[in-house]
């Protein structure tokens, strides 16, 4: 038994709507979470053109996997963690093909590359961001730049609530540690 061509349109119209309306939500997405998301990444990602591209491609991602990426609870952050997980697997390739530099990943050329319009402290905090284990810059970076909730941050990374907790304490410490250690610096020097 065929459908009437009339059956067919609706199908197809209301395939249409779904896919406007995916669009749309989809550029509202973007619109309002681009910046904080990129400033999430410059601040694990030492060179501000890296962390663009690396932005880019995790809303690409974010588009091609839209239907599965609106319903996640924590959109935004799976963009970033979408981000940085792509920058691991591309220092994995270029890590096979040279050899290790001095420093390893986080002390790649143009890394002090600060961009556009950063304030001294601006440049301190991302070095001192630099400084920390992985995992603490992740956290730091998903709770701060994105203001998740323990339990948002705990589940884009996989481990318990009070490991987040504890990785935010250990950071922040050091954070506050390595920032006093450069004011005091500066005092002396001026």
């Amino acid at each position: 038994m065929r459908l009437p061509k009339t059956g067919k349109r609706i199908v197809t119209r209301k395939r249409e709507q779904s896919v406007d309306q995916g669009s749309e939500d989809f550029a509202a997405f973007y619109e309002r979470h681009r910046d904080p998301c990129f400033r999430a990444v410059l601040a694990a990602v030492p060179d501000r053109h890296q962390a663009e591209e690396l932005t880019a491609e995790a809303f690409a991602r974010a588009w091609a996997h839209w239907r599965k990426v609106r319903k996640h609870p924590a959109p935004a952050a799976w963009v970033v963690r979408t981000a940085l997980n792509t920058r691991i697997s591309w220092w994995r390739k270029r890590r096979r093909e040279v050899a290790w530099e001095a420093g390893g990943p986080e002390r790649e050329a143009g890394s002090d590359s600060a961009g556009g319009d950063a304030t001294a402290a601006d440049i301190a905090l991302r070095a001192a961001l630099r400084e920390l284990p992985a995992r603490q810059r992740e956290v730091v970076v998903l709770r701060v730049f994105l203001d998740l909730d323990t339990k948002a941050t705990a589940a884009v990374l996989g481990v318990a609530p009070g490991t987040v907790q504890a990785h935010l304490h250990r950071a922040t410490k050091a954070l506050r540690a390595e920032l006093e250690t450069n004011a005091e610096q500066e005092e002396v020097t001026l």
